[in-house]
């Protein structure tokens, strides 16, 4: 959910980030360029009070005009911007360089037909950094006895405001960049605080799945609605732990109690048989539906006692104890036929040694009743980083995919293994008690057929998991 969630987050906040910067670059921008053109503009009006004097046929017209061409000059080599008074016919009156003139087109002829109307022009087009060859054209008029006689035009090089303005925005992408780091921090602790107990939650639903009943939520943390959730959630697994423990002890107690009339009832069934024929039919079926009835209580008490009892985990030399179960089916597989091989090495585990030989007993016994003579059931211990899996793989009808979902449920058997005998609890008792230990229990085929039930005990202590 968090790389879910933070993308999201982490998007919303640049989107922010950005519309804030582009508009605050902008005006930037239109600030810097405001103010060279008021120093152009403060520079344009100095000329044009100087301008003011310079007549065209008055005594002292040429000491002035050469003033000016003077002040011009000095401008033009200290600052590098063109500068130049222009009669309304074009005609300079002075102009530093000397040879420059009006442009006939462009933004100086547009500033220059303003200022002969008697305004100043208006701001110049915004300048980017990119624009390398961009310049600002500034011009005001010089008015005498109410007339505009001339105009005061300079042309500047952009290069140092261009230069300003991406200083400006370095900054600016600095701070948004910084500001961009800090969200995302921000956004990490805000989806680990919020996301903390959902997590919780999760681990602890994984738990009770797998049969741990016990495990609770702890609601230290996160928004008050995931803590009442988790208060909540711990009040539903406290119903279903009462609930699950009250079937638990009626099944125990119900095996416990049919067992003893089960007995009597069996031990009359001999009984009679000692008064009927030797052979009857009847009789025999009737022993061989009684044994079954008794096998399914004892199955039922095993069952419910798994499922309440605690696992006693110690470390565990799984390669030894599975080679001893292996041995001791050996027979058995014998006795049908069936070649039972094992490749056992020494590797350890944490497991409850009974627990663990309970579920092998029952994972090896199913392999040997649906493995037909002359066919093999091998089991193989294969450790791992984390986990040691007991492979038992045998070569009988195997199960279909449907059939492989169903596996382990209680009392399900396969509708074409009915006539094999067994009561459908004991992969169910295995998969109970290999989950209270942390461990597990898997089917897949078996190619070219068969089944393949892999036992998985883990390698690390019960404290570290």
């Amino acid at each position: 959910m968090r790389t879910r969630l933070l993308p999201l987050l982490i998007v919303l906040m640049a989107g922010v980030l950005l519309a804030l910067g582009f508009p605050l670059a902008a005006s930037l921008a239109a600030s810097e360029q405001q103010r060279v053109v008021v120093d152009r503009l403060d520079d344009a009006a100095r000329f044009a009070a100087l301008a003011q004097f310079v007549g065209e046929s008055s005594p002292g017209t040429d000491e002035r005009r050469a003033t000016l061409s003077g002040e011009l000059a000095s401008y033009h080599d200290v600052y590098g911007i063109r500068a130049g008074i222009f009669y309304r016919d074009n005609r300079a009156m002075a102009a530093a360089p000397e040879d420059w003139v009006v442009p006939d087109a462009g933004e100086g002829r547009r500033a220059f037909n303003e200022a002969l109307l008697g305004r100043r022009s208006h701001d110049p087009p915004q300048v980017w950094p990119w624009q390398g060859d961009a310049r600002l054209t500034i011009a005001s008029p010089v008015v005498r006895d109410g007339d505009v006689v001339a105009v005061v035009v300079t042309d500047s090089p952009t290069g140092q405001l261009r230069s300003r303005i991406l200083r400006g925005w370095l900054l600016i992408f600095a701070g948004e960049a910084a500001a961009m780091l800090l969200a995302v921090g921000a956004a990490f602790r805000l989806t680990g605080w919020v996301l903390r107990p959902v997590r919780v939650l999760d681990a602890v639903t994984h738990d009770i799945a797998t049969g741990r009943m016990n495990s609770r939520v702890a609601a230290t943390g996160g928004p008050p609605e995931l803590r009442r959730l988790a208060h909540s959630f711990n009040e539903m697994a406290d119903n279903v732990e009462d609930a699950l423990e009250q079937q638990r002890a009626f099944v125990a107690d119900a095996s416990h109690q049919l067992r003893n009339p089960l007995a009597a009832l069996l031990l009359r069934i001999e009984l009679l048989a000692l008064e009927l024929p030797e052979g009857n039919e009847e009789i025999a079926s009737v022993r061989t539906e009684g044994k079954r009835l008794a096998q399914v209580l004892d199955d039922l008490l095993d069952l419910a006692l798994a499922e309440h009892a605690a696992a006693e985990l110690r470390l565990t030399d799984v390669g030894a104890l599975t080679d001893e179960r292996v041995a001791s089916w050996r027979p058995v597989a014998e006795d049908k036929g069936v070649t039972l091989t094992g490749e056992c090495g020494a590797v350890t585990a944490w497991a409850d040694p009974v627990a663990l030989s309970s579920a092998l007993d029952a994972v090896i016994d199913n392999a040997l009743k649906f493995t037909p003579a002359g066919e093999e059931v091998t089991v193989t211990v294969v450790p791992d980083r984390s986990t040691v899996a007991v492979v038992v793989a045998d070569h009988g009808p195997g199960l279909t995919e449907e059939e492989l979902g169903r596996v382990g449920d209680r009392f399900w058997r396969s509708g074409r293994h009915q006539n094999v005998k067994g009561s459908g609890l004991g992969l169910s008792i295995a998969r109970v008690l290999l989950t209270a230990g942390g461990g597990g229990v898997t089917f897949a085929p078996n190619e070219p057929h068969g089944l393949r039930v892999t036992v998985t005990v883990p390698r690390q202590a019960p404290a570290e998991r």
